[in-house]
Order: C-alpha cells, then sequence, then structure tokens
C-alpha cells in the first residue's frame, strides 16, 4: 500500500491508527518513527492517533505527531500515572478507569496470550500486587487495539518491530490482537517505504 493509498482509505471520520513498537529502537532507525508521525500529522485531517506511552517506539512516533497535532494523539495507561510527564499533554485513558469484569471481550483476547492468562484473571478481578500488575500492560495493549465501551477500536495499526525477532513481547501480542480483530498491520518494511 502507497502512502496516498493509506491516507485514503484511513483518514475519515472516527478512525483512530495505532502507533507503536518496540522499546529497542535502532539508533539509525529512531528519526524515521519520527519523521512518519510527523508526515501523518500533516497529511491527515480526520486522523487520531494512540500509543500506549512507553519508551522508544511509542515516544518517537508520538513526538512527530506531537510536533504537528498534539490533540489528536490518545494514550492508553496501564494505570493512571505511568511516565506521568511524557503523557500530560494528551489525551490519556487509564486501564484503571475500564470496568473490565464489564469487558469479556477484552479479557478473553487477552488471554490468548498462553503466558499472561492466569495474571490477566488476577488482574481483573481486583488484585493489584506486584505480579498481577504485569497483568496492566498486557492488558493496555489489548484496549490499544480493541477500545472499549467508551473508546473506539483502532482502524489499522503501524507498528515498529524487531525484524530479526518479529512478532514477540508486548509488539507481538497487540500485532496479534490486530490480526485476530481483522486489523490492517503496517510495519517498517512497509512504511519505510512511505518516507522514501
Amino acid at each position: 500500500m502507497t502512502f496516498q493509498e493509506f491516507i485514503t482509505a484511513f483518514d475519515v471520520e472516527g478512525s483512530v491508527v495505532l502507533l507503536e513498537g518496540k522499546r529497542n529502537v535502532l539508533t539509525m532507525d529512531a528519526p524515521y518513527l519520527t519523521a512518519l508521525g510527523s508526515l501523518l500529522a500533516k497529511s491527515t485531517h480526520l486522523m487520531h492517533f494512540r500509543s500506549g506511552n512507553a519508551p522508544g517506539a511509542d515516544a518517537f512516533f508520538t513526538a512527530g505527531v506531537a510536533s504537528i497535532s498534539p490533540e489528536r494523539i490518545q494514550l492508553i495507561l496501564p494505570y493512571s500515572k505511568h511516565r506521568q510527564e511524557q503523557a500530560q499533554n494528551f489525551q490519556r485513558y487509564s486501564l484503571e478507569d475500564i470496568p473490565l469484569l464489564e469487558e469479556p471481550a477484552l479479557i478473553y483476547e487477552t488471554k490468548k496470550n498462553k503466558k499472561m492468562a492466569n495474571l490477566v484473571d488476577r488482574y481483573a478481578q481486583g488484585n493489584r500486587d506486584p505480579y498481577a500488575m504485569k497483568a496492566a500492560y498486557i492488558l493496555r495493549d489489548t484496549v490499544k487495539v480493541m477500545g472499549s465501551k467508551n473508546l473506539r477500536p483502532i482502524r489499522a495499526g503501524i507498528f515498529y518491530d524487531d525484524l530479526n525477532h518479529p512478532n514477540q513481547g508486548g509488539t507481538g501480542h497487540t500485532m496479534n490482537v490486530c490480526k485476530n480483530q481483522k486489523i490492517p498491520i503496517f510495519t517498517q518494511e512497509i512504511w519505510g517505504n512511505w518516507l522514501k
């Protein structure tokens, strides 16, 4: 898909596009993530952008959008004070404000990540010990894609992945949620060409 095709398809009323990826970004790649965020914000009017407020790819993408249109950034946080200095100028939605027991689809989708299933149950039932809190991050990743009763789902996901070890960790989980929800995914293998 070309950049113009992407804009035509996704710069529509109510569209939310996820910008996220690995914490470890190659030094030579970081400027491209920021440049893409800026290009997307300059080239669109209706599209909003969602991120998880993590260091690395999330921060670089968000910085690019923020340089043009910070009011169109939505951050989904695992808890309300997560990296609050970086989050203060954007729309923020905390997992703490989502009644998870009223969102069975979110729980079901997150528990497809078998390693986290027991922790997800503990967190959803109100347990906030350090182990259960690990589930907050993976649940946050699911919410970024699917939204909630008060938060619309995304229409596309733009990712910076580790191409030598693709589809791993939280980024891999988020990409899998996109695939399960039939939401198109664009990694740097695609969007890298948009910057040429």
